[in-house]
């Protein structure tokens, strides 16, 4: 038996099944593992449930009476949902699975899976989503700092980010190498920046899209 690592705080598998005895079941071995569940009987009860602010991952039958696990899961990325959606079924074949991987789905399991296996798949999802967001949350932290920049010293930055020496600074912007040194060192200051290092690594940080790419 492979070893249960600890869940993540504020962690939650929201699991969608029609089966009430398969939701009960299910939800007594996640929390003998440690893990907190919120249980809805069919995809619209979690759609009309669902809070952007959820963190965790959507454990979801594939074939339910009205939306399928597969619909469920295309509304929530329309709503701008990143959850990552782990896909359960008795029901798995080649191209559903192909299908459910292609659209991005987390992971895809067949009933009657492995206790073992489900919870690493789970742990593996809740963990991605944490590290999703502490991206996401590092990003708007970085931005946020980067407002109490003038308009000139933000110019500076992203020169200076660009790979440009003080020089070639002033000679862009038709100011001094001096007056570069003060903006710089202004910028620093604000930015509670030790390095011109951890200035360009805030920049980046802040980039639009970067939380796509994590």
């Amino acid at each position: 038996m492979s070893e249960t690592r600890a869940p993540l705080p504020d962690a939650t598998i929201f699991l969608v099944d029609d089966d009430a005895s398969i939701r009960d079941s299910l939800a007594l071995l996640l929390s003998l593992r440690g893990l907190r569940t919120q249980l809805f009987a069919n995809a619209e009860a979690f759609l009309a449930t669902y809070r952007p602010e959820w963190r965790g991952v959507l454990l979801t039958d594939l074939r339910m009476p009205g939306l399928s696990g597969l619909e469920l899961y295309a509304q929530l990325r329309a709503k701008g949902c990143d959850l990552p959606v782990v896909v359960l079924t008795a029901h798995g074949d080649v191209a559903t699975t192909r299908a459910a991987m292609k659209a991005g789905a987390f992971d895809f399991l067949e009933k009657p899976v492995d206790e073992d296996v489900l919870i690493d798949v789970l742990t593996n999802a809740i963990r991605e989503d944490a590290s999703r967001h502490a991206v996401a949350n590092a990003a708007t932290a970085a931005r946020d700092r980067l407002q109490r920049l003038t308009p000139r010293e933000a110019e500076v930055l992203r020169l200076l980010a660009d790979g440009l020496q003080h020089r070639e600074v002033a000679e862009r912007l038709s100011i001094s190498p001096r007056t570069v040194e003060v903006y710089k060192a202004r910028m620093m200051e604000k930015l509670q920046c030790r390095s011109l290092a951890e200035v360009v690594r805030l920049a980046i940080e802040s980039a639009p899209g970067r939380n796509d790419e994590a």
